[in-house]
């Protein structure tokens, strides 16, 4: 068996800790994956390609960050249900688009769920 990437290992301690928590492990939830970039041009064309496979886009954002960068982000936004292979199935869909156009994963996140 391989070693899980750190994604499939950072999927999986996100899932574990919502389920400890009492999260409903039936429901399908709202997955918000995190890209991030300096080229607005490059940022852009990447979340046409998340649109195009299937994902809500949220438009762009700027951050500042300490040392005074500016940094542009924005969500591709999908439903699944709390399980690491639909998760990781969404993130390999992710993954080339996003070194395709030469921006960061910054990986995903989702909300509590009753």
């Amino acid at each position: 068996m391989s070693e899980p990437t750190d994604w499939q290992q950072e999927t999986r301690d996100i899932i574990e800790s919502l389920l400890e928590d009492g999260s409903n492990p039936d429901a399908h939830y709202t997955v918000e994956h995190h890209f991030s970039g300096s080229d607005f041009n490059r940022l852009e064309k990447a979340a046409v390609d998340c649109f195009k496979a299937g994902f809500e886009v949220t438009d762009a954002e700027e951050l500042t960050l300490e040392r005074g960068q500016t940094l542009l982000c924005f969500d591709a936004v999908g439903k699944a249900p709390l399980t690491e292979e639909a998760i990781g199935a969404q993130i390999q869909q992710l993954l080339p688009i996003a070194a395709k156009y030469g921006i960061e994963y910054d990986g995903w996140g989702t909300y509590f769920e009753e």
